[in-house]
């Protein structure tokens, strides 16, 4: 990879074009209580957000984890993060997590062995202004994916909830001339038809939104600068970016069914900033990234710092209760989550 163009650069910018991979339809995220999130430009072009920045960042995180194994993909071996057991197994991990290292299974229940080490890691920061660069390289030792997608520490006993570190990589895809396709269907009971449907008997009718559109862009953005204020050393800053371009090949090349509804193709991958940069190949980035994480001595060594998850007493009673306050799902919902 030539790091020479972008060593000046403050932003990394990277587009690719997509494409239904069969038809010409696609089902885009909603949102509750919303839809889809349509809207038009200034010349009253109709646009529409395919896919969230919330969103993508999830997808980019799930890049790095193998489900079968429970584990980093080989390629990431040796970059940290946080391991969360119950019981002695496997529960979830500070990749898997909505809020990175801010989970409550990392920093929640009777035993909180993560938080006293993050409330020693940041306790000059009790009564003082936030250094970012003390928090940047904790969550480098800790785990960089948190690094990469941001983190924000919301607990009062952290720095009175004041540690937050912005995204560094982030991206989302939107739809430029589209269309709504006004559909739906009945989920139907050859049984009963007119049964309660509440209790998941009887035909229930449901709507469906999909769109088509002349062209679906995905769009990331690397904030080279951001990263470099944090004063991470050259070999952090060079595995973090390998890492971050790395994540987006991945997604492009084996991330792109969305949705039931929404299984899209790359057609064509571009870099608009900086000038004469190139995104690497996929075969690059996977024989460079073990050499950048072995060049990170930054690194927590050993890499996986294992959390035991003790549930709180009133554990099971919240999930019932959430269980019980949870609306029924309807048909057509899909919605995004952090």
């Amino acid at each position: 990879m030539d790091w020479s163009r972008i060593a000046a650069a403050d932003r990394l910018l990277i587009e690719a074009d997509l494409w239904p991979i069969q038809g010409e339809r696609f089902q885009p995220t909603g949102f509750p209580e919303i839809g889809p999130a349509q809207y038009r430009l200034a010349d009253g072009t109709p646009m529409l957000l395919v896919e969230s920045p919330q969103s993508i960042a999830n997808r980019l995180e799930a890049v790095c984890w193998d489900f079968g194994r429970d584990d980093l993909v080989n390629v990431l071996r040796g970059m940290p993060y946080v391991r969360v057991v119950m019981d002695g197994q496997f529960l979830t991990s500070s990749i898997l997590e909505a809020h990175r290292l801010n989970s409550g299974y990392i920093l929640g229940g009777e035993s909180s062995s993560f938080l006293e080490i993050l409330k020693q890691e940041f306790q000059d920061f009790d009564h003082r202004p936030v250094d970012l660069r003390v928090m940047a390289k904790t969550a480098l030792r800790y785990d960089p994916n948190s690094l990469v997608h941001g983190l924000f520490l919301a607990r009062p006993d952290l720095a009175g909830g004041r540690l937050r570190l912005p995204r560094m990589l982030s991206g989302f895809i939107e739809a430029r001339e589209a269309e709504a396709v006004e559909e739906g269907g009945v989920k139907n009971d050859r049984v009963l038809p007119t049964g309660n449907t509440g209790k998941g008997f009887g035909n229930v009718p449901y709507a469906r939104t999909e769109f088509v559109a002349d062209q679906i862009t995905a769009y990331f953005n690397l904030d080279l600068r951001l990263m470099r204020s944090y004063d991470l050393g050259e070999a952090a800053e060079r595995f973090l970016v390998g890492l971050s371009l790395w994540k987006i090949r991945c997604f492009l090349e084996d991330g792109l069914r969305l949705r039931t509804a929404c299984d899209l193709v790359c057609r064509e991958v571009r870099v608009t900033r900086p000038g004469g940069f190139d995104l690497p190949e996929r075969a690059e980035l996977d024989e460079l990234l073990p050499e950048l994480i072995d060049a990170v001595e930054a690194f927590r060594r050993p890499p996986v710092t294992e959390v035991e998850f003790v549930p709180p007493g009133d554990w099971t009673r919240q999930s019932r209760r959430a269980e019980e306050s949870a609306p029924e799902e309807r048909a057509s919902d899909e919605v995004d989550g952090e």
